[in-house]
């Protein structure tokens, strides 16, 4: 089977520059919880608990954390409001959205090609 031949000028200094960074960032989208975050949030603002509940079987310390990760990396807005009981609601800021849509093609492709990958690792496993 043939490759799609990737521009390797074009990615390299991307790759290069900043590795640390793309590590960092790539954890922090690449961990359990974040990406199923990001998705329930959508284009639309969601309190704590609403989360935690679509997002079962999250932890609310989990889910806490993943909460302050995205918004330490600017991709998650945090508000709360002054009431009583307090209300805290999340949103997905620009950087979020934008992410969202990498996020969603990702799970698009992961969805589109799981028969193939359990074929593999059924072909794989057995050898």
């Amino acid at each position: 089977m043939a490759h799609p031949t990737i521009e390797t000028d074009d990615i390299t200094p991307v790759c290069e520059q900043g590795r640390a960074l793309v590590r960092d960032v790539l954890e922090r989208i690449g961990d359990k919880w974040s990406v199923v975050v990001i998705c329930q949030l959508g284009d639309t603002t969601r309190r704590f608990n609403e989360l935690r509940r679509m997002s079962k079987p999250i932890t609310q310390r989990m889910l806490s954390a993943t909460l302050r990760g995205l918004e330490r990396d600017g991709l998650v807005t945090r508000t709360v409001h002054d009431t009583t009981p307090p209300r805290v609601d999340y949103a997905l800021t620009p950087r979020g959205i934008d992410l969202l849509g990498v996020v969603r093609g990702l799970a698009g492709w992961a969805e589109s090609n799981a028969a193939g990958i359990l074929e593999s690792r059924t072909t794989f496993d057995a050898r």
